[in-house]
């Protein structure tokens, strides 16, 4: 059996709750300095490389920087921090609804992303919650589109990190969300919803395949409605990426400010923070892996929409 290769702790801090890259150069390489590894490797391009080897930026494996010569050695690891972009603080609160040895559960903001990726690195709800609560090992036991607004489960110790995954891969968590979108009163509700979706790499919006075996299930119920807008609760039972939005606009009531369903908007715009997807991740419910306990937890957040009773829609 091969064995595990150890990887060696960063030695780099945190940088605003972040992370330091980390990049092991491959055993096939054929470069003769890091540099050239790095230039070949990152989209930055060779005058950022430079720069940041200058600076002293890039390190070994004991912290000691490297320079624009050392030399290619196949599996060394290297560390260094990205530049970040400026990038616009999202608004809204990102609350801490219950704390213990163990895990933290937040309820994040819309357009809040779980965890640093692309071009959200510090605005991220654990890039956030790292520097606000002081605990450098956090991480996301799971995620929640960018867009998505609610309930997020984090832990403390990286050790305890599987055990809580589980619970997600295994679907022993009960999830609850809340939407608003369009009323049609021929849509007969509640009603269970299962299809094939498929997500397709670099695509942003999935698309379901008739007649093909169903990988995604969400329960479908109205709330209330005022003649025009529903409030819905949605209840999926598989994870597939944008499955509730995919499987509401499938039953011709998609969520009022997504911009991919039915029609996907410019890619490139920015966000516009005063209509967000109007989608909640409502409640949580498990029982905790380590200590037993049944937790429940509900988000305290009023979706726009639906609080403004439908005006919101009339733009």
């Amino acid at each position: 059996m091969r064995r595990k290769r150890r990887v060696p702790p960063a030695p780099l801090p945190q940088r605003d709750g972040v992370d330091p890259v980390r990049v092991r150069l491959p055993a096939d390489g054929a470069w003769e300095t890091v540099r050239d590894h790095l230039v070949a490797r990152l989209a930055a391009g060779p005058g950022v490389v430079d720069r940041m080897l200058r600076e002293g930026r890039v390190v070994g494996a004991d912290g000691t920087p490297l320079t624009p010569d050392t030399p290619y050695a196949a599996g060394l690891y290297v560390w260094f921090h990205r530049d970040v972009p400026a990038e616009p603080r999202v608004p809204g609160t990102l609350d801490v609804v219950y704390r213990d040895e163990h895990i933290v559960v937040a309820d994040k903001p819309h357009f809040l992303a779980t965890m640093p990726r692309g071009s959200h690195v510090t605005q991220t709800a654990l890039a956030r919650l790292r520097t606000d609560l002081g605990i450098p090992a956090l991480g996301a036991a799971h995620r929640l589109d960018r867009l998505t607004a609610g309930l997020l489960l984090f832990t403390v110790r990286p050790e305890e990190r599987g055990a809580y995954q589980t619970l997600f891969h295994d679907r022993r968590v009960h999830k609850e969300y809340e939407a608003v979108a369009p009323y049609d009163p021929a849509v007969a509700l509640p009603r269970t919803v299962r299809s094939h979706i498929v997500k397709e790499r670099g695509v942003l919006a999935a698309y379901e395949v008739p007649d093909a075996e169903p990988n995604s299930e969400s329960r479908v119920e109205l709330l209330a409605h005022d003649g025009r807008l529903g409030r819905y609760r949605l209840v999926p039972h598989t994870g597939r990426t944008h499955q509730l939005r995919v499987h509401m606009n499938a039953l011709g009531l998609p969520l009022l400010g997504d911009p991919l369903y039915p029609a996907v908007c410019p890619p490139g715009a920015p966000d516009d923070f005063r209509r967000p997807l109007q989608l909640l991740a409502r409640a949580l419910e498990f029982t905790d892996p380590l200590t037993g306990t049944a937790h429940r937890f509900v988000s305290e957040r009023v979706l726009d929409a639906w609080s403004s009773y439908g005006t919101w829609a009339d733009g």
